[in-house]
């Protein structure tokens, strides 16, 4: 798994306020694209049924219970 990490230096209490406006606009930015193009999905994790264990334990004839969706 991949960690983005940014950190974001502070602008001078001298900058005026075009500046700051600069600075925000930019930190979303880069906040929208790392968490867009995040490559990270873990809906592509998740276990969908039982797997070849549970197979092995019950055998391949055992019931499986399926929800109302699955039908």
């Amino acid at each position: 798994m991949a960690l983005i990490d940014t950190h974001s230096l502070p602008v001078p209490a001298d900058a005026g306020r075009a500046s700051a406006l600069v600075s925000e606009v930019k930190g979303f930015w880069k906040r929208f694209f790392a968490t867009a193009f995040n490559p990270y999905r873990p809906e592509l994790h998740y276990m969908r049924g039982p797997g070849p264990a549970w197979r092995a334990k019950h055998g391949m004839d055992a019931p499986i219970r399926l929800k109302p969706r699955d039908l």
